[in-house]
């Protein structure tokens, strides 16, 4: 008799954990995705992460949906209030793009929060280290600060007799924004040991207009050689037309990863689509039940040197041969 009921008792407990396992299938998970610039949901950086996600079996509609905010460079506070609908929304996870884990991690302590390439993520105090980043938040990391003054040192190869260099940022330099003051005071001391002089070109961003090509005049007026596009200041994203003015006024410039695929002379960077695309494996191990703090943060490594001689060309300017035998990819 004690059989029969031990017996019954145990197949009890397989229907029961099979019944929660087919729950557990069914749900959805819910992913907040946070944001500083104006990026629309078609973004290629967004599909990359949408791919990354569905290579793995996550697929929008089906077992994930998605909560876009996106602060569209209005600042620490809007994008602080956006990290907090968020929240109350109860997403089941946090995607940061960029610097926006800050915020994130501001918002919440317990809500996990994945970063897709935070440049600062350990001077700001997101996490405690690479290793053990311990809390909520976990990802991948960059080093924009570092990779300015290994741009300021490409531009001197690619332009030789360059003496003065225009750096591109916002009128308004976002003094809350940590990585832009770290990767300014890394460019100023890479000038200084390449005797060279920065004239800072400030875009006046407005709600409706930036005016890059006020920019370029001034650049134009003021004999400066080259331009460095901070990579943090993306201005809605006007690559294009950034490369187009630079050719109008026969300016060399270098800037982040993608630049050179959208017209510029020079990018160099870590190939941020495959930062969103390799997110997605955090989100995975963690919808998997992994802990945040357990999954040591992932820093790029891989940098990718890109020259477009069509641009080079339009701006009459000869690549030495010697940076060209050192790019990745020459876009002909």
């Amino acid at each position: 008799m004690l059989k029969c009921i031990s017996l019954i008792l145990a197949l009890s407990l397989i229907l029961v954990s099979g019944e929660e396992t087919d729950a557990q299938a069914g749900k959805i998970h819910w992913i907040g995705y946070l944001d500083s610039s104006t990026r629309a949901v078609n973004d290629p950086l967004l599909k990359a992460l949408q791919k990354g996600l569905s290579d793995l079996g996550w697929v929008e509609g089906t077992n994930i949906n998605f909560v876009y905010r996106f602060a569209e460079g209005k600042g620490p506070a809007y994008e602080a209030e956006l990290a907090g609908e968020l929240v109350r929304l109860k997403v089941d996870l946090i995607v940061a793009s960029g610097g926006s884990a800050r915020r994130a991690k501001d918002a919440t302590n317990t809500i996990p929060i994945v970063m897709t390439n935070d440049p600062i993520a350990v001077e700001s105090g997101i996490i405690q280290s690479l290793a053990r980043p311990g809390g909520n938040v976990t990802g991948l990391t960059s080093l924009a600060a570092e990779l300015s003054s290994k741009r300021l040192e490409l531009l001197r190869e690619v332009v030789p007799k360059l003496a003065r260099v225009g750096v591109l940022m916002p009128a308004q330099r976002p003094t809350w924004d940590q990585r832009s003051g770290l990767a300014l005071k890394d460019l100023e001391t890479a000038a200084r040991s390449l005797r060279l002089r920065l004239h800072e070109l400030r875009v006046k961003v407005g709600p409706t207009e930036i005016d890059l090509e006020g920019a370029f005049r001034i650049a134009a007026r003021d004999r400066v050689g080259a331009v460095i596009v901070m990579p943090w200041a993306r201005f809605g994203d006007e690559q294009k037309r950034i490369a187009e003015l630079a050719i109008v006024h026969r300016l060399p410039t270098i800037s982040g990863h993608g630049t050179a695929e959208a017209g510029g002379l020079v990018s160099y960077g870590a190939n941020t689509a495959d930062q969103y695309r390799r997110s997605a494996i955090y989100v995975d191990k963690i919808f998997k039940g992994a802990k945040p703090a357990d999954l040591p943060v992932e820093q790029s490594t891989k940098f990718e040197f890109v020259i477009n001689l069509k641009t080079a060309k339009a701006l009459n300017l000869t690549i030495p041969q010697s940076v060209l035998f050192r790019a990745d990819r020459v876009i002909k």
